[in-house]
């Protein structure tokens, strides 16, 4: 007895997602340079100036040598190479994960953290660190959250992950 192939189904629904979630990941990284050049322009002088813009947030110039937190925090060019180097593996594993993704939330999540991913990347080879500059503050003692500087790179991430717990929970087709 000869089992035949699982049957394949190319609706054209999956091609459009990729586009949809590659033009994503586009968009924010076009978006975290854009908004990188015009606050080193603003932010990055001997004077180091800091706009306030509402009691929260303001404008600051912080170059993270790390990672989040500046954890594995590198000075010499090998670790800005390093984790340069760790940024395009992953999103080579993110684009991969893309390519199969069935869901909208997830392409869109996964496109958030490519982009994000890629943003970040290119400020360690070209600047040697992450360009941050919105600073979010409070008087309340909230952990590492109460005093947080970040970039647009680093915001895609978190939408990008919470998209993908959305997805997570809600997107029950694959799941027998």
């Amino acid at each position: 007895m000869r089992l035949a192939p699982p049957a394949v189904s190319f609706s054209g629904r999956e091609p459009r997602r990729r586009l949809i979630g590659f033009a994503v990941a586009a968009a924010v990284v076009v978006a975290d340079q854009a908004s990188k050049s015009w606050a080193i322009g603003l932010l990055d002088g001997p004077e180091r100036p800091s706009i306030v813009l509402t009691p929260f947030l303001a404008l600051v110039m912080s170059w993270n040598r790390g990672i989040a937190y500046t954890l594995l925090r590198s000075e010499g060019d090998f670790g800005r190479f390093a984790l340069a180097g760790l940024a395009f593996l992953a999103v080579g594993l993110l684009s991969y994960w893309l390519w199969r993704a069935r869901g909208l939330a997830a392409t869109l999540g996964l496109g958030c953290l490519i982009g994000g991913a890629l943003g970040n990347a290119s400020d360690r080879l070209v600047h040697g660190a992450v360009a941050d500059f919105l600073y979010f503050h409070t008087p309340f003692s909230l952990g590492p959250l109460s005093n947080y500087v970040f970039n647009l790179a680093d915001a895609a991430i978190f939408v990008g992950v919470v998209l993908l717990v959305y997805d997570a929970f809600t997107n029950r087709e694959d799941r027998a």
